[in-house]
């Protein structure tokens, strides 16, 4: 860029750690350009995986987890604009229109858009008692509600319902857990791994109902009631829902951006229009399996970063391997790979106590890794994933040979 050049001017849209980790890394590659950060919420954005555990118990609040750091997003040189929310792209002008009637001028945009939660029918959003656990506002209010609240029903045996019951039962409110599926983390792992989960659950006093639905609700003066598919009547002073989420693509979509269930990006994080990329949760990009969409907070960092990166000159490529985590009571569950669709071999390494490990291996390349409370293990795993290192099933099955010393054999 030569002096008389004006400054390169990006637009990333969504405060998500998507989008800090983008407008972070796009002034990094680019320290002349002028980057933006618009964000619908009002405060310094805020790392969200605290929202169902500690900020529910009350041992820490939003805004004691700042994406960008102690300093926030001004510490980076990046402007953020709060409370602004966009409602179109004017791609003939490159501007970003924001519902104030603000306009943001742009050579490359970064949309973060992230997910929005799937909601009930029989459950509304803004139905009284009724809770969705999205934003830090949510949690406040859901926090505020279980300081009075002696029994809570949490629709959803996902990671989000779950972590959500075991903040609750830590509370010592009778929590009865509602999920419509044969068993708890259908998505998520392995029918031996959930039932571990599910077990320490009951063992708390969590009541975890599987193959069950609602079919009615009735919302009284100081309770709701709900009806189930077996009959039974509960009654909470509160109500989780915790039914998964959908990609927020329809500003890409009304901006004539090719979408498919998600804004669809190529390798580079670029979507259908060459001057607009877009990262995190409401994104499907390429893998060896085809499209698909990532929802974790790793995942939406490092898109977040590239797509950044790339909106400032670069030409990088995103290559994901996908990783979770998840913090319920005393167990911290993981999991890092692609789960394959048919795997050579699943090998469980024994561990004491309240920890498990489990591998699948296909055409002897470790391709997905699963623990409880095996957090070094799991590193080790990220590692051999990664470099996709052939592996000795008998080795990972030996608990007394420890997975770095695979790596230092085959650095």
């Amino acid at each position: 860029m030569t002096a008389v050049q004006a400054a390169r001017r990006i637009v990333v849209v969504g405060g998500g750690p998507a989008g800090v980790f983008a407008a972070i890394e796009a002034k990094r590659t680019d320290p002349t350009a002028h980057v933006v950060l618009i964000s619908d919420e009002g405060c310094e954005p805020y790392e969200k995986p605290p929202l169902s555990k500690a900020v529910l118990t009350g041992k820490a609040r939003p805004e004691h987890a700042p994406i960008a750091g102690p300093k926030g997003t001004a510490a980076h040189d990046v402007v953020l604009e709060r409370a602004t929310l966009v409602t179109a792209l004017d791609r003939a002008a490159r501007e970003v229109i924001a519902a104030d009637g603000k306009r943001f001028r742009y050579d490359a945009v970064v949309l973060t858009t992230g997910s929005l939660v799937r909601e009930l029918a029989q459950l509304p959003l803004g139905m009284a008692r009724v809770h969705y656990l999205r934003t830090e506002a949510d949690a406040r209010a859901l926090a505020a509600a279980l300081g009075g609240c002696n029994r809570l029903v949490v629709v959803g045996g996902g990671l989000i319902g779950l972590e959500t019951a075991a903040s609750a039962t830590e509370l010592g409110i009778r929590v009865t857990v509602l999920e419509v599926a044969p068993r708890i983390l259908g998505r998520v792992c392995d029918e031996e791994t959930g039932a571990f989960i599910a077990a320490e659950h009951r063992r708390r006093g969590v009541d975890l109902r599987t193959a069950t639905a609602i079919v009615g609700v009735r919302n009284t003066a100081d309770a709701v009631e709900i009806e189930t598919s077996a009959g039974a009547i509960l009654t909470a002073e509160a109500v989780v829902v915790g039914t998964g989420v959908e990609p927020n693509d329809e500003l890409a979509a009304a901006a004539g951006l090719t979408t498919d269930r998600g804004i669809v990006v190529d390798e580079h994080c670029r979507t259908s229009d060459p001057a607009i990329f877009a990262a995190g949760d409401a994104v499907r990009f390429p893998t060896p399996r085809g499209l698909i969409r990532l929802e974790n907070w790793r995942h939406a960092q490092d898109q977040g970063a590239v797509a950044g990166r790339n909106a400032a000159g670069a030409n990088e490529v995103y290559r994901a391997i996908p990783s979770f985590w998840s913090e319920q009571y005393d167990l911290y569950i993981q999991g890092v790979g692609f789960p394959p669709l048919q795997p050579t071999r699943r090998i469980r390494r024994p561990l004491a106590g309240k920890s498990l490990l489990l591998f699948e291996i296909a055409d002897e390349i470790l391709v997905y890794a699963m623990g409880i409370n095996a957090q070094r293990d799991l590193a080790a795993a990220r590692r051999l994933i990664e470099r996709r290192i052939p592996v000795d099933p008998a080795a990972i099955a030996d608990s007394n040979r420890p997975l770095a010393a695979l790596l230092k054999a085959n650095a």
